[in-house]
């Protein structure tokens, strides 16, 4: 039983909360210098003699360390990297998670619901991506996109050197039938020689940063990775120089499709065809296909109308990959600390990630539509109910609320593009965007831009987001600085935000044009 000072605190920080979320509308996003250094000298560095105690540090919490976190969840202004907030379902659930500090890891069902609520919560998400469940029985929550990645080309380097193998040896066996002659048995090395395999290859068109940092780490190296885009479409497969890649001797091949450029928000393929000939290509040369879907997943909520076909025509195909990634901390607007992964073979997934030899984490034979334990198919032991927020969302708003979301995201994004291509002190990019057509039809919700002035391109990001009124991110798009816009909060309103988009980006015009 908790003393009832401790309950006192745990109200008094709710209210706090409360009081703090109906007033972030309109608050900066970023918290003052002042009110950081505050907060920094603050903190304590040495456990402190006698203890604070629950009050104190409840104080302490409150007054000192919130005020001096930023509202990029809480502001419908954020664009900064890819970025949602959470909606107000996911964020009562949140509440619920902390509550009850479940560990999901084991599926337990005669002891907890977790396990089975994360997996209705999956198979919800693959419901509203319209993909088949029975389809995709490997399928786990993990912390982000980078870990889905991981799991995603261990998963994939997993099946083609197994599979190598197999040829070598003349072994006739399904996948999923057990084999001890493994990459997760024997380990890269001895599995690369019994396949006579010397390199491993993940072939791809303009890599997020997090698929070379998923190589390392699954130790084929960041080298490994390569872009086979068209040298006047860098997004778009140059089919004969894949087909190449793919036909060296002695290489294990992975084939990355980008389901939503981080820098541009552009798609990789245009529609189904065009996934069905890499997947032909993949099957003839047994390489696995993995694809980076981080938020371009969602765009299979949309249809295919004039205003929409071109982005819904980018995230068709899916269903023919062997893996899936996707972030829940985007369009899906839940809190940080949830990624999904989807895997054709769960089999497979289970051959890289089972704790062997654990009697006590096991909860007997796997039918093969059965719930698994998460622990054998994902990289943590333990780890809290991430998925509750995401069943919340999901029952809350349903495919019509998030499709509706999607509409009015695309829609303001958009509208920045048009304001920006027509501005004479900005650049849109990239530089394929010629007219006002090519904006209605190939922004998705990511728009890159650059001031035309070098002097003020080099302190662009700096001054929009001294504004605190709204907050970009900041990259390179070929070798020259530049700017992005995200918008991915579930509060998107285009009227509203694209006056505020406007105030901030005329006075910063003024500012620079007086020399302030």
């Amino acid at each position: 039983m908790e003393d009832p000072q401790d309950v006192e605190c745990l109200i008094s920080a709710h209210q706090s909360l409360v009081k703090s979320l109906s007033g972030s509308v309109g608050a900066p996003i970023n918290p003052s210098g002042s009110v950081l250094n505050t907060a920094e000298t603050s903190l304590f560095l040495r456990l402190p003699q006698p203890a604070l105690g629950i009050k104190k540090t409840t104080g302490h919490l409150l007054d000192k360390v919130a005020p001096a976190l930023n509202r990029a969840s809480l502001s419908a202004n954020y664009y900064g990297f890819v970025t949602g907030g959470v909606s107000p379902a996911a964020r009562v659930a949140d509440s619920v998670v902390s509550f009850y500090d479940q560990n999901v890891q084991v599926h337990l069902p005669d002891q907890t619901v977790a396990t089975t609520a994360e997996d209705a919560a999956l198979v919800l998400l693959l419901d509203l991506l319209n993909l088949e469940k029975d389809n995709w029985l490997g399928r786990t929550f993990t912390t982000g996109a980078t870990s889905s990645n991981i799991l995603g080309l261990a998963c994939g380097r997993e099946y083609i050197i197994n599979q190598a193998i197999r040829r070598r040896k003349k072994i006739s066996i399904t996948l999923g039938d057990e084999i001890y002659e493994t990459v997760g048995e024997l380990g890269l090395l001895a599995a690369c020689r019994a396949a006579d395999i010397d390199h491993v290859q993940i072939l791809t068109t303009l890599p997020h940063s997090s698929l070379r940092k998923a190589a390392s780490i699954i130790g084929v190296g960041r080298s490994s990775v390569h872009d086979v885009g068209k040298t006047n479409d860098f997004l778009a497969f140059d089919l004969e120089r894949t087909e190449r890649m793919l036909n060296r001797t002695n290489t294990a091949s992975i084939v990355v499709i980008s389901c939503g450029e981080v820098n541009t928000g552009f798609f990789a393929t245009h529609g189904f065809e065009d996934v069905q000939i890499l997947r032909s290509l993949c099957e003839k040369y047994n390489a696995w296909i993995h694809v980076d879907a981080a938020f371009g997943a969602f765009a299979r909520l949309l249809d295919n109308s004039p205003e929409f076909k071109h982005i819904w025509r980018g995230s068709e195909g899916l269903e023919l990959a062997d893996s899936i990634t996707g972030d829940g901390h985007k369009l899906l607007n839940v809190p940080y600390d949830c990624g999904f992964f989807f895997c054709r073979h769960p089999d497979l997934a289970q051959q890289v990630f089972q704790n062997p030899n654990a009697a006590y984490l096991n909860t007997g034979s796997v039918a093969p539509d059965a719930i698994r334990s998460p622990l054998n198919v994902g990289l943590e032991n333990s780890r809290r109910f991430r998925g509750l927020p995401v069943y919340a969302t999901l029952i809350a708003y349903g495919r019509t609320g998030y499709t509706d979301m999607l509409h009015r995201q695309i829609r303001l994004a958009r509208r920045i593009a048009v304001y920006l291509f027509t501005h004479p002190a900005f650049e849109l990019l990239p530089e394929s965007i010629s007219q006002l057509s090519d904006i209605h039809r190939d922004i998705f919700i990511i728009v890159l831009f650059r001031a035309r002035e070098n002097d003020l391109n080099d302190s662009l990001v700096r001054r929009i987001n001294q504004s605190s009124q709204i907050y970009i991110s900041g990259t390179t798009w070929k070798g020259r600085s530049a700017s992005r816009i995200a918008v991915s909060n579930w509060q998107a309103n285009p009227d509203h935000d694209l006056k505020t988009i406007q105030s901030v980006f005329e006075g910063v015009l003024r500012d620079w044009g007086s020399g302030t």
